[in-house]
């Protein structure tokens, strides 16, 4: 199958470099401290975060008197074509872990000794990319929660198909066997906090990928920036009505 034809377009009239479009807003849960949706494409997420609050359970508390950071992730039902999935499968483990060691290094954790900061992420719609989509989502309700960060966590993928780096795949090209490089990163102080890949790839090849996904990271950060101003300049205006 050609998933770039001789233009240079893929499947969905994206260019090799083109994200997918980008629909993002906060506050859209009444009973959360803090909550978000982040689109990419036909990817959706909703975040929720609690907190921070007093440590449910003692045992769990750290000795280094930093806030203790929760993270679950879990897919609709309904968020694809097969009803068959769980939901606490192990990847939905896998992925709580790898989304709660991403926003724990955003976090200003020593700030708030001896409390809680629960992140519930659901993916209401699939199409490639949720992982990187759940962690933009849950750094937009961490911001909306007011919970302290050194630095947005913010991460896309890109991926390596018909010899051609792709920007932000989507199901299909995630699908094809190609590899896939997710990146996250901390923009402004140019740290990078999560890298997994799922197939070998000659350095130069990978540099070029990783490359485009790091450009991806930045293009979201500074999407997720006018949102939180945009969201900032209707609270002013309510108050001032």
């Amino acid at each position: 199958m050609e998933y770039v034809n001789p233009e240079g377009l893929r499947l969905d009239g994206r260019r090799f470099n083109e994200m997918r479009q980008i629909v993002a807003e906060v506050g859209v849960v009444s009973k959360a401290d803090g909550s978000a949706v982040f689109e990419m494409g036909n990817t959706k997420v909703i975040a929720a975060v609690y907190g921070p609050r007093e440590i449910q359970n003692k045992s769990l508390q750290k000795k280094n008197d930093h806030a203790l950071v929760l993270c679950e992730y879990s897919m609709a039902q309904f968020s694809t074509g097969d009803r068959r999935r769980q939901k606490f499968d192990r990847r939905s483990t896998e992925l709580s872990l790898v989304i709660r060691q991403t926003m724990e290094a955003c976090i200003l954790t020593e700030l708030l000794p001896h409390s809680q900061i629960d992140i519930f992420l659901q993916v209401l719609q699939a199409d490639g990319g949720t992982r990187s989509a759940c962690i933009n989502a849950a750094t937009l309700a961490l911001a909306d929660a007011g919970i302290p960060m050194r630095d947005f966590a913010v991460s896309c993928s890109a991926g390596y198909l018909n010899s051609t780096p792709l920007l932000d795949l989507n199901y299909v090209e995630d699908s094809a066997g190609g590899a896939d490089v997710t990146v996250g990163i901390l923009p402004k102080l140019d740290k990078v906090t999560l890298l997994q890949m799922d197939a070998k790839l000659p350095m130069e090849t990978f540099e070029t990928v990783f490359a485009l996904a790091s450009e991806g990271c930045k293009a979201i950060a500074e999407r997720i920036r006018e949102v939180l101003q945009e969201n900032t300049k209707q609270l002013e205006y309510r108050r001032a009505a």
